[in-house]
């Protein structure tokens, strides 16, 4: 039986997605194109050799439309016979890209598969797909009659129905920028960071580090921000919320770009090319809409028994932290010890480029595992629609 194996993973250092932001001069397909590249040029693949490449990217409009990762695959110099695809799971895209590729591998249709993802959140806005208008239909809104809600909203429904503090969920925050900043400190993401040169006033600066993390981030300064989300049409809706969700406990918004190149063990031996991780198990799995982020609890449940494995055979997990209250609510279901979870940091401090962080998490769950010596890892992301991902990689 084929299996399919990761040769390599990059990303880019991830900006803070607004103007003015780190990489926010750069068009969000050339952004991409540095990780596609770096990729390439990392491992020394014949790009001729690649089958395809299979990208995720959530505001698929704008400068993000018309098939991205077409786009991208030939800014970064891929030969013009090299096919390119654009997929959408929200939040888990390039998550599913991954999955796509070596899905594909597996079943024979490919032998060589880039998969990458991407965001610019400071040029193409979260929610700019929609233009206002109705993305849900008669059908969706007869379902639920009164009504889907935002991430935020969610994020405030799972933090009530698990009795989360706000002082549990600024914890948990702070403790993210509290990983993230020695692990910059002590070279642990030098080996998945391709640093990125952006032109600022007509010269070229080289962009290296992930420009949300906070060293300085403590329990006390969180606890000096406003409730994100409090609106009067909420409370009257939810009068049991407390309001406990912040821009602080919350993932900030932006740009960045990841990339990993999938083959076959035999055609990556064909190659000369030594994999870093096989590809183990899969799984995605729906959940309850209104709630929309709990998706990665049943997730992680299938993927493990799809893996034959146990909670306390994984080594190191990637839950990405949208927000404090799903990691916390993940934990409190699972079971999971919190001191494997986001080892270096997560989303909080890191970012969340939508697109591109299922493929960041992955690159960076990589660097975690050689660097602790473990053989398991598991990555989940909750997603929009109340859907999840779930991957477990086992190290070579």
């Amino acid at each position: 039986m084929r299996d399919a194996v990761i040769v390599d993973a990059v990303r880019t250092p991830v900006g803070k997605g607004k103007p003015g932001g780190a990489l926010s001069a750069l068009h969000p397909v050339d952004l991409h194109a540095h990780a596609i590249r770096s990729l390439v040029e990392r491992t020394g693949i014949d790009p001729s050799l690649v089958d395809d490449v299979i990208s995720g990217a959530v505001g698929q409009v704008g400068e993000q439309s018309g098939n991205t990762a077409r786009w991208a695959a030939l800014a970064a110099g891929l030969p013009e016979s090299v096919p390119g695809v654009t997929v959408d799971r929200q939040c888990g895209s390039s998550q599913q890209a991954v999955h796509f590729a070596a899905q594909g591998v597996i079943a024979g249709a490919y032998d060589v598969v880039i998969a990458s993802g991407v965001e610019s959140m400071s040029r193409v806005p979260m929610g700019s797909q929609f233009a206002g208008q109705d993305p849900f239909g008669a059908g969706v809104a007869g379902r639920y009659p009164e009504g889907l809600v935002p991430q935020g909203i969610s994020a405030e429904l799972i933090a009530q129905r698990w009795g989360f503090s706000r002082a549990q969920l600024d914890t948990f925050a702070a403790e993210s920028h509290r990983r993230a900043a020695p692990a910059w400190d002590e070279g642990r993401f030098a080996g998945e960071v391709a640093p990125v040169k952006v032109p600022v006033d007509g010269t070229l600066v080289e962009v290296t580090r992930d420009e949300s993390v906070r060293p300085t981030t403590t329990v006390d300064v969180l606890a000096g921000l406003r409730p994100a989300f409090r609106a009067d049409a909420w409370e009257q809706r939810f009068p049991e919320l407390e309001w406990r969700i912040t821009a602080g406990n919350s993932s900030p918004v932006n740009d960045g770009a990841a990339a990993l190149l999938i083959t076959s063990g035999e055609t990556a031996a064909r190659l000369g090319l030594r994999p870093r991780a096989r590809l183990h198990s899969f799984a995605v799995a729906g959940d309850d809409p209104l709630l929309m982020l709990t998706g990665v609890i049943p997730a992680t449940r299938k993927v493990l028994d799809r893996a034959g494995l146990d909670l306390a055979d994984i080594d190191a997990f990637e839950v990405n932290e949208a927000f404090a209250s799903v990691v916390l609510a993940w934990q409190a279901e699972t079971g999971a010890d919190l001191g494997k979870v986001n080892v270096h940091g997560g989303a909080t401090a890191i970012g969340h480029p939508l697109g591109a962080s299922g493929a960041r998490l992955i690159t960076t769950l990589l660097s975690v595992l050689e660097q602790h010596g473990g053989r398991f890892g598991l990555q989940t992301m909750c997603e929009a629609g109340g859907l999840a991902n779930a991957t477990i990689i086992e190290r070579l």
